[in-house]
């Protein structure tokens, strides 16, 4: 059975993870957080590299648009989900297609390249490190998804006169509620 790695466990991981079920290959999953969905699960703290919604963020889609082909929303949910709502519903995903014991959480992927038999066997190799502790690890796989999402690193433009402006500036990867603000004005880039 061929072994493949699936970087990140949101939205995109989930369902790399069931599509190898479905296929007949054996996912290995690497979460680098304790939890799964990603920017969806909501947290008050800042961690760098790691996205995350506001506490106030209702989803833009509807979601009959947004579910999962094989799995959809309850219908008791609304139909313009809060942040909430989008996390209990991959972890009602996980847990019908019992995704979560593929999933090795708080693993960081450093490094991801051609194994030395890559161009005979097509394998790769991934190193890997437990959050919690110093020790590296290398594994070889048959293939690699990389489901890390594109929000995860801040994009920080530079502005003329930035340097000069008296007021705060504040990266909406740091913004998570509406406290600090209040009774300021306050200038939204887009």
């Amino acid at each position: 059975m061929k072994r493949i790695a699936v970087i990140g466990a949101g939205a995109s991981g989930l369902t790399a993870i069931k599509c190898c079920l479905d296929e007949g290959l054996e996912p290995v999953c690497f979460e680098r957080d304790d939890y799964i969905g990603g920017l969806w699960h909501y947290t008050g703290e800042v961690e760098e590299g790691q996205a995350c919604v506001m506490k106030s963020t209702v989803i833009n889609t509807s979601k009959e648009m947004m579910c999962y082909s094989d799995f959809p929303i309850p219908g008791e949910y609304p139909m313009y989900m809060h942040n909430t709502c989008v996390d209990q519903y991959f972890h009602k995903y996980a847990d019908k297609f019992d995704l979560k014991k593929y999933i090795n959480f708080r693993t960081e992927v450093l490094s991801v390249k051609p194994a030395s038999c890559h161009e005979e066997t097509g394998k790769w190799e991934i190193e890997t490190k437990a959050r919690t502790s110093e020790d590296k690890e290398t594994h070889e796989f048959d293939g690699v998804l990389v489901c890390t999402g594109h929000h995860a690193e801040k994009n920080v433009p530079e502005f003329p006169g930035l340097d000069k402006f008296k007021g705060k500036v504040t990266h909406t990867h740091e913004y998570k509620d509406f406290h600090g603000y209040e009774d300021k004005k306050v200038l939204k880039l887009v």
